[in-house]
This record gives C-alpha cells, sequence and structure tokens, in this order.
C-alpha cells in the first residue's frame, strides 16, 4: 500500500523559511507526478506546485518567486522550500504523488505564519 508522510511543518514568523519533505512508501514504482496541495480553513484547495518526472515546474501564481519544489527520483521523495513566507501561506501542506495512474496524497502537516 503507497503512503506519503509529509514532515517540516511548524510556526514560522512572517518574513521566515520553511523546507517540506514527503517521502512515498509501499511501491517500487517512480511517481510520474509530484507535488504539494494546501488547505486553508474556509478556503478552496490550492494546487502548490507540481514536478513531473519529466517536464515543466508548474507554480501557483500565489507562490511564484517564493516557494521552490525539487525531487529525488531514486528516493520518490519530494520537497518544497518556502521563503519570505506570508500570513496568508497559512495551511495544512500536503503532498501528493501519481504512480502508475493512480494520484496518493499524504494527511499533511500544518504552516503556520504568524508573529
Amino acid at each position: 500500500q503507497v503512503q506519503l508522510v509529509e514532515s517540516g511543518g511548524g510556526l514560522v514568523q512572517p518574513g521566515g523559511s520553511l523546507r517540506l519533505s514527503c517521502a512515498a512508501s509501499g511501491t517500487t514504482s517512480s511517481a510520474n507526478v509530484m507535488g504539494w496541495y494546501r488547505q486553508a480553513p474556509g478556503k478552496q484547495r490550492e494546487l502548490v506546485a507540481v514536478i513531473p518526472s519529466g517536464g515543466s515546474i508548474h507554480y501557483a501564481d500565489s507562490v511564484k518567486g517564493r516557494f521552490t519544489i525539487s525531487r529525488d527520483n531514486a528516493k520518490n521523495q519530494v520537497y518544497l522550500q518556502m521563503n519570505s513566507l506570508k500570513p496568508e501561506d497559512t495551511a495544512v501542506y500536503l503532498c501528493f504523488a501519481v504512480i502508475s495512474g493512480r494520484e496518493y496524497r499524504g494527511q499533511g502537516t500544518q504552516v503556520t505564519v504568524s508573529s
């Protein structure tokens, strides 16, 4: 059974940085696509960043220039470096992976940006 586990969330002041990690286990197949969603209270889920195994990386306009997504294909891990964080970045961040045509999601990690 494929499982995704995120780590790296927490409380940070505005302008600060955090690095999220997500590891996929339970499969020997490499993920075709990996990425991050976020879900803030009272808001729709937002696609934050996507990184295919080959092809262009995509970022939401709201995070362009501040967030950087990367992945380790050998380990089936994906990362999200978040810089210049703003209070509006506060949300639960969930990673996802498309493996053999099916999308899997983690449980999420809370990111809170507040002074």
